[in-house]
C-alpha cells in the first residue's frame, strides 16, 4: 500500500478546519473517519496490478552517441481502470530519459510509452525492473508493485567513417574496371589474350592460342576475386591505452569496419577474430552488404582485457581459421618492446602462409609534442617525443624488411590509410 501528498494535504485541510471550527475530539474523529473511508475506497477501487501485462522490445539497437528509443507496451486485461505512474529502470550508463510516466489505461486497452536511451560506451545494456503505482480514483491511495520485463540495449560502435565507404568503393570498382596485370603472377585470374609485344614475359605466351591465330597471344591476368582477409584484434592491455578521445581498441575497431566494409565490396571473405588469451568476438566467412552490421554487433561488447596478449595462441588460432593463402590484418601496437618479445617471434611463421599487415594507431599528442619548442619544458618534451617516434620508424622498418607491411596513423586518420594500403594492394595484385 502507498499513500500519495494529496492525502497528506487533505489532512493538513482537515486540521485547519478542526482548528477552525470545531475545536473539540469530535470533529477530530469525524475528519479522521471520512479520510479513512476515502483511502478505503480508493483501496477497493484501484486496478489489480495482475491484470496488467507489461512487455518492451527484447532488444534495441543504437550507435554509440545516438538516441534511440525503447517502446513499453502496457495491456489492460482487467475490467478497472489503471491510472496511477510508471517508472522504467535502466543503468545510468544508459542515459535513459523520460523514464516516469503517467498511466491511465482503461478496460481492454493497450498503451504505448517510449523510454529514451543514450548509450555512454558500447555494449549491452540490460533493463531495471518496471515499477507500476496504481492508484484509487480520488488519488489518496493505492499499491505498488515491481516486475522484471527483460530487454537489452546494445550499442554499436560509432563507424565515423562511413562516410569515406561510397569513395572507397568507387575507386575499388574503377580498379576492378582497368585493373590487368601484364605479368602471369602467383594466385591470379586469367582475364583475357592479347598480342606480344617487345618486353612481355615469354612465359606469358600461350602457343596453343598462337598456333590458332595468326600472331603471337599471351595471357592476361588480374588480381583475384573473392580472396581471403582474416582481421585480428589485439585486445590485450595494450588496446586500453588512452589515444585521442578513445583507447587504441577503439580506433582499430573504427578502421575494421571501413576495412570489412570495403573488402565485402570487393568480393572478399572476411574473417574477423578478437583475442588477447582466449577468443572474445569472431565473425566467419563474412561477406555482402550484411557484413558490416555483422562486425558491428560481434565488436559491440567487445572491451580490451588487462592481460598480455599471448601471441602465439593469436598466431595458432589464425592458422586454423585461414587454410588457404590471405590477406591478414593485425591489429596490434609498434611499440619497441613489445613488436621484439610478442611480434617478432611469431610473425616468420605467419608470414611464411600468409600476406601480413600490420596495423597501428599512433597518438597525435606525441607527433605535437615534437613540434613544440618554444620553452625548455617544451625542449625536453621534443626530445622524449623525437626518442619514441625514431623508435616506431626503425620498427617500421625492421617489418618492412620481413616483407611485412605496416600502416600507421592517428585514429582520424587510421580507418582512411588502411583502406588506401588494401586498395593498392589490390591494385598491384599482391593481395
Amino acid at each position: 500500500m502507498v499513500v500519495t501528498g494529496r492525502l497528506a494535504a487533505t489532512a493538513a485541510v482537515g486540521v485547519v478546519v478542526v482548528a477552525a471550527a470545531w475545536h473539540s475530539w469530535a470533529g477530530v474523529v469525524i475528519v479522521t473517519g471520512l479520510l479513512a473511508a476515502a483511502v478505503l475506497f480508493d483501496m477497493g477501487s484501484v486496478a489489480r496490478a495482475s491484470d496488467l501485462t507489461v512487455s518492451r522490445d527484447p532488444l534495441t539497437v543504437v550507435r554509440l552517441g545516438r538516441t534511440a528509443e525503447v517502446e513499453l507496451t502496457v495491456v489492460n486485461t482487467g475490467r478497472r481502470t489503471a491510472r496511477g505512474y510508471l517508472w522504467d529502470d535502466w543503468p545510468d550508463s544508459a542515459r535513459a530519459g523520460h523514464r516516469e510516466h503517467r498511466l491511465d489505461s482503461g478496460p481492454d486497452t493497450r498503451v504505448r510509452l517510449r523510454t529514451t536511451v543514450t548509450p555512454t560506451y558500447r555494449g549491452d545494456r540490460v533493463a531495471g525492473p518496471v515499477t507500476l503505482r496504481l492508484l484509487g480514483p480520488l488519488g489518496l491511495a493505492g499499491r505498488q508493485s515491481r516486475r522484471t520485463v527483460p530487454a537489452r540495449v546494445r550499442a554499436l560502435p560509432p563507424f565515423r567513417s562511413e562516410r569515406l565507404m561510397r569513395s572507397k568503393v568507387k575507386r575499388l570498382q574503377h580498379l576492378e574496371g582497368r585493373n590487368i596485370a601484364t605479368m602471369r603472377g602467383q594466385g591470379s585470374e586469367f582475364d583475357s589474350f592479347r598480342e606480344y609485344v617487345a618486353g612481355d614475359d615469354v612465359r606469358a605466351i600461350d602457343w596453343r592460342a598462337t598456333a590458332r591465330a595468326t600472331d603471337v597471344l599471351v595471357r592476361t591476368w588480374r588480381p583475384e576475386r573473392n580472396r581471403n582477409m582474416l582481421m585480428l584484434l589485439d585486445t590485450g592491455r595494450i588496446s586500453a591505452g588512452r589515444v585521442g578521445d578513445g583507447t587504441r581498441l577503439d580506433a582499430g575497431i573504427e578502421a575494421a569496419l571501413l576495412l570489412g566494409g570495403l573488402a565485402a565490396a570487393g568480393g572478399d571473405s572476411v574473417d574477423l577474430l578478437a583475442y588477447d588469451r582466449e577468443v572474445r568476438a569472431e565473425v566467419r566467412g563474412g561477406g555482402g552488404n550484411r557484413l558490416q552490421l555483422k562486425l558491428m554487433h560481434a565488436l559491440a561488447s567487445v572491451t580490451p582485457a588487462l592481460v598480455d596478449t599471448d601471441s602465439a595462441g593469436l598466431v595458432r588460432a589464425a592458422l586454423q581459421r585461414a587454410r588457404r593463402r590471405s590477406l591478414v590484418v593485425w591489429f596490434t601496437t609498434l611499440d619497441g618492446a613489445a613488436v621484439e618479445e610478442n611480434l617478432l617471434p611469431v610473425l616468420p611463421v605467419l608470414a611464411q602462409r600468409h600476406r601480413v599487415l600490420i596495423v597501428s594507431v599512433t597518438d597525435p599528442e606525441i607527433a605535437d609534442a615534437a613540434s613544440r619548442r618554444d620553452t625548455l619544458d617544451d625542449l625536453y618534451g621534443a626530445a622524449a617525443a623525437e626518442s619514441v617516434l625514431a623508435e616506431r620508424a626503425l620498427v617500421q622498418e625492421s617489418l618492412r624488411r620481413r616483407g611485412i607491411a605496416v600502416v600507421a596513423a592517428s585514429p582520424e586518420r587510421l580507418p582512411e590509410a588502411l583502406a588506401d594500403e588494401y586498395l593498392e594492394l589490390k591494385q598491384s595484385g599482391t593481395m
